[in-house]
This record gives C-alpha cells, structure tokens and sequence, in this order.
C-alpha cells in the first residue's frame, strides 16, 4: 500500500481569500444586532464573542496547513530528499514555521484584547477593541501571505507526484539520456510514458506496474544521468540519484551499444563507475540496449572491454547481495525495444533476484522465527520393522486414467470450424443443431420435428396410406366431372339448338374464359397497377363503338345500350356544370347529343362562384349553442381565456421583464441575521 497521499493536502488560501474567508464566516455564525440601551455585560459578551470565535477559525484553519504538510524529518528518507530536491527543505520549513508563528500570534492577540473588552466601559469602547483586535489579527495573516503562496505552489507540485511505495518490490531503471528507458517500461507496464528521438524527454519520476509469479511489481523510470560531479547536477539528475539512493530495488542500468544515443560505450562506463556506489545490496542487471541497430558480438575490442568491465563489478554487486556466483550469466542481457526481443526475459530476470533477495532477508531476520512457531510437520514414529511405502488407491488411478483418456479424446475432437472447412467452408457446410441432443437412439437425433395443430401432433392424424388415398380421390373427382362436363354438353348441344345457335355458344363460351382470365390477372395485380386515365388508354378497350360491334357480331341490336350510356354520360356532364356555377337554364339548354368534349370545354370556361364565409355569430345544428348571443359570449370568454397564453408565447429569450419593480423583501424591513454592506 502507498504510505503518502500527497493528494489529501487541503488547498492553501492566499493572504486576502484567507481574511475574507474568516470574517465572512465571523459575520455568518455569530450574532450582529446591538442596540446601546443593553447592559454592558451583555455589550463585552457580544463583542468578546466575536474576537474569540474570528480567533479559533484562524487557529483551526492555521493548524490544518501545518498538520497536513508532511515533517521531512519523520517521512521515508526517499521523500524527504525528492522534496529537498524540489523545492528546498529550509525554505520549506521556514514557510511553515512562519504560519505556525502566525497562529500563536493570533491567539496572543485574541487573549490580550479579550482581557481588554472585560473592561469596556461603552458600545464604542467594545466595538473599538473587537475592529483593532479583528485588524491586527487580518494584518498577521496579511504578512504570511508570501508564505501561503509558496505552500499552495508546492502542494500543487506534490499533488502531482508519482505514488511510490519504497517498501514494496521495486524495479529502477537507469541510464544515460535517449537510451531506451521509457520504451522499457511501456513495453512491460501500462504506462504511457513520452518517447521522443531526443535527451531528456523524461524530465521526472514515472511508475508503471506489471506482475510476475501473481506478485505486482513497481517499476520506475527515472530521468537521464549525465556523467559529471555530484555538485553539477540539475534538479532532474538529482531525481534519479535519489531513487538510487534510498529505493530498496532491482536496478536495471540500460547501456546503448549502438551509440544512437549521442554518448559512447566508454562515457556510459564511466557514469556507471561513478554511480556504482548507489548499486550496493542490490541487484544489478546491465542490459545492452537496440541490438537491432548493433549486435553485441559485432563491438569493437575496446568497448568489449569496457563491457566486461562493468559486469565483473555488477557480479561483485551481486555476491555482495548475497546472490550466489552462479548468478553471472544473467547480469549481461541484451534487448532490444524496437522489435520487442529480450524485453521479457530482461523483466523476469530482474523480478526474479528481486524476489530472491527479499526472500533471503526475510529467511535472515528475526520475524522467521516468529512465523516457524506457528508451523508443526507431524512425522509418524515406525511401531514396527515393516515397509510402508506410499499407496494409491486403485479406484484413484482408474480416475487419473480416465481423466487422461478423456483429455487426449478431447484434444483429438474435431471443431466446427474444422468439419466446415473439410465439408466445403462457410456457405456450404451447415452445422447440425441435432447432433448433441441426448436421446435413448442416436438414429432419432435426425427425426423430424412433429407439428403441433390445434394441440394436437399432426402426424398422429395422418394415414400410411395417405398417398394412395389421395390418387383414389382425385380419379374419382376427374370421373365426376367428366360425366358432369358430358351432361352439361348434352343438355346445351341438344336438338333444340341449330348449327349457328352452336357456334354463338362456343363463341360466348371463350369469350367468358377469356373475360375470367383476364379478372384474375387484374385481381392478382390490383394493388400494384396504377389507374390509367381514359385519355391515356390508347387500345380504347371500353368504348360505346367497340360494345356495338361486339353487340352486332352477336345479332342483338345495340342502340338501346349505347343511347343508355350516352344518356348517363350527359347526366353526369349536367352535374358537373352545375356544381361550377353554372344556372338551371343553361343546363336545360344543353342537348343529348352534344359529345363529352364539349361539355368539358364549356365547363371550364364558366368562371367559378366565390364561397361565401360564415358570419362568427350564425348558429349552425349540432354546435351546442341555444342562440347567437350565448355563442357569442362563449367566443369572447375563449379569447380572454388565451390572451395570456399567447401574451406569454410571443415573449422571447431577450425580452427584458422586470415583474415587480421594487420587491418588498428587498426594500423593507431588517434582515433577521443582520446587514451585508459593513462588517
């Protein structure tokens, strides 16, 4: 678990928010109504009251800084020295110690001038000694105003601090600039770390965590490190070496072999024997970074040297750990980020010291004896000279044989997928949702699925021999209807019929198949056929002329049917002009035989009458109204009823409404808590 949660520090107010903060609050809680006719106890009770209530919000608010802001002395020496670092342990004592003196201050100010209103003689004199007593406790907290700034700055700044644990399993990793630090960790972490071509991209302290063995691991990335005296170091550099310095960890020191970096093999050996100090206790791993640009065996005679250098002295490291000497072949490793090769054995090399060391620290210290205690291995004692060796029960190794069967049966099974690309692939093959059913016979999986009519299993109604049945029926039906066909023929081609009598029959026959034909074709597509207008139909199916000819083809007269139609079609032209405007004794005037064409054309001509509106007041059946004067009122009533509404419809985002121009709470009267415009 983090032990510090920088994050929790309250806000530090500046100089004048902290004065108005406590004189509001002052003004809020305490009471403010005073009249001079009180007796003078009850003036230096007011005012005293005041003075100590503005005196112990200063404390509290004061006391709060001082407690919440971390004691470097008495925090993990890891922070204290990154705060150092930061921000300057004297400046940062000196800060709080002035708002520790502040608030003494305040108290002593509070204590005098209570002292002095037990004797205030006069309204005046109390109201006097609570604003000099209130004003010079404001011109203290004015005074620590610079204070307050640097504590609130650093509070921003340590709220943005990692959260490292310096107790738990750490991984560090160091190096020059533009070594590959950062790529590491966002590679074996879910951190984000920025990765540019260019030195000192990583400018603080960066934490990732992965796991290994079901353990989780902190891994730091610390800024780059340059090779020069302790007393020239940046801030930034000074991250890094504190890390090294106090963090309990397994320290990866990234090397670049290839020299993209900037720096060359014997200035990265150098910054390593300058630092090999801070390498103590702790595992050491050299990792040969970007073996991709430069192989490790393709180095020079004296970088190799120089290489061997340093892993004969991280072997030292690791003896002086405690490791074991045959630890050496894993202190050089090599990697590279950009192709991902080595990174996780570079990783599980480092979490394994890691977790070997601690193991081997914990099995030296005095805790492990605490923890055997609670341990007890029963031995059984021998009561005789017999053999007893370890015996497994039959049934138990008939189960493991099963088991094994079982999974090896289970590693041999097809998948779907693979019967699908035997069987054709997608598309072709279908799977069959059957073959798993769990029934008596494998052979009913296949079985059709009964259909269910009525609550009823329609097979259970079907016969065997239903196909024979069927053709009985239909032979049977085809003999019927030929005998009724022969009868009917008999019927109509009796005697009483002559040779043209039979033909106008055959005739009228085919011309009904044919009528039947085409009714169930226009049946079929009615609601898909668009409606043809008459000037459109050019075959000019359904006229008067045609139906003559057929009529007289037949030997029926057909005059009566046409003047009939024509009589119709006149009737409805009538109609139509009277509906237009047209008046009574125009339309007599129009005769039968005038064509269709004409009565449209004179149809259109005729100007159309203008409708005439309602009057508002008329009474029209069904409306409910007992005369014209209760309609009338009803109206009137509707539109006052709406004004508003749509008085209230009209207004808009931007109209300005001021209700009531001078509201009475705000005009007259005290308030009961007292007035804001003075304190």
């Amino acid at each position: 678990m983090v032990q510090y949660n920088f994050k929790k520090i309250t806000v530090v107010p500046t100089g004048k928010d902290f004065v108005d903060i406590i004189l509001s609050r002052t003004q809020r809680q305490t009471p403010t109504v005073v009249h001079k006719g009180y007796a003078i106890n009850r003036l230096r009770q007011f005012y005293m009251r005041k003075v100590k209530y503005t005196q112990t919000n200063f404390h509290d608010k004061l006391s709060t800084i001082v407690d919440e802001f971390p004691r470097l002395d008495d925090i993990h020496p890891f922070y204290g020295d990154l705060l150092h670092v930061l921000y300057n342990k004297d400046h940062y004592k000196l800060a709080l110690g002035q708002i520790n003196t502040a608030r003494n201050l305040i108290s002593k100010i509070s204590k005098d001038y209570v002292k002095l209103l037990k004797y205030g003689d006069s309204l005046y004199r109390c109201k006097s000694l609570k604003v000099a007593a209130l004003g010079r406790m404001c011109t203290v907290i004015k005074r620590v105003g610079p204070s307050l700034a640097y504590l609130e700055q650093i509070r921003q700044h340590m709220a943005r601090l990692p959260s490292i644990d310096p107790n738990t399993r750490t991984i560090l990793i160091c190096g020059y600039p533009n070594v590959g630090k950062s790529s590491f960790i966002n590679k074996i972490t879910r951190a984000d770390v920025d990765v540019q071509p260019y030195a000192f991209t990583t400018k603080s302290l960066f934490v990732g965590h992965t796991d290994y063995k079901y353990l989780r691991y902190q891994v730091i990335d610390t800024p780059g490190i340059l090779d020069r005296p302790f007393e020239d170091r940046n801030i930034i550099e000074m991250c890094s070496i504190t890390a090294l310095a106090h963090l309990r960890a397994a320290v990866l020191f990234f090397l670049d072999i290839s020299g993209s970096c900037g720096y060359t093999i014997a200035q990265q050996a150098a910054l390593f024997h300058s630092i090999k100090s801070l390498f103590m206790n702790k595992p050491l791993i050299i990792v040969c970074n970007k073996t991709d640009l430069q192989p490790l065996d393709g180095l020079s005679v004296e970088d190799m040297n120089l290489v061997n250098q340093m892993k004969s002295e991280a072997i030292k490291t690791v003896i002086g750990a405690g490791g074991e000497p045959n630890d050496d072949e894993n202190v050089l490793l090599t990697m590279s980020t950009l192709t991902e090769e080595g990174v996780i054995s570079v990783k599980n090399a480092a979490c394994e010291r890691l977790l070997n060391q601690r193991v081997e620290l914990k099995m030296k210290s005095k805790k492990i004896n605490d923890c055997l205690n609670r341990f007890h291995v029963a031995v059984p004692k021998p009561r005789d000279q017999k053999e007893r060796p370890a015996c497994i029960p039959q049934q138990v190794l008939e189960a493991r044989v099963k088991a094994a069967a079982e999974k090896a049966e289970k590693e041999k099974k097809k998948l779907e997928r693979d019967l699908e690309e035997e069987n054709g692939g997608a598309g072709v093959y279908s799977a069959s949702l059957k073959k798993h059913y769990i029934l008596a016979h494998d052979e009913w999986k296949e079985d059709n699925m009964p259909e269910i009519l009525d609550g009823h299993n329609v097979y259970d109604f079907v016969d065997p021999d239903i196909l024979e049945r069927l053709e009985e029926l239909e032979r049977e039906e085809g003999l019927r209807l030929e005998q009724e066909g022969d009868e009917d023929d008999d019927e109509m081609d009796g005697k009483e019929l002559t040779p043209e009598e039979k033909e106008a029959l055959a005739a009228i026959r085919k011309k009904k198949s044919l009528l039947i034909q085409q009714h169930r074709i226009k049946k079929s597509t009615a609601e898909s056929r668009p409606t043809v207008p008459r000037k459109h139909d050019k075959d000019k199916k359904f006229t008067s002329q045609r139906m003559g000819r057929q009529l007289s083809a037949l030997g029926i007269d057909p005059s009566k049917a046409i003047n009939r139609a024509r009589s119709k079609s006149i009737e409805r032209g009538r109609k139509r002009d009277r509906s237009r405007g047209e008046s009574d004794g125009d339309a007599m005037e129009l005769d039968d035989d005038r064509s269709n064409k004409k009565l449209r054309l004179r149809s259109q001509s005729r100007p159309r009458s203008r409708s005439s509106s309602r009057p508002p007041g008329e009474i029209v059946p069904g409306e409910g109204y007992r005369d014209a004067l209760q309609k009338s009122k009803a109206i009137k009533l509707a539109h006052g009823s709406n004004k508003k509404r749509n008085k209230d419809a009209k207004r808009g985002e931007a109209d300005r409404q001021i209700p009531t121009l001078r509201p009475k709470h705000l005009f007259s009267g005290k308030r009961g808590i007292g007035k804001t415009d003075r304190r």
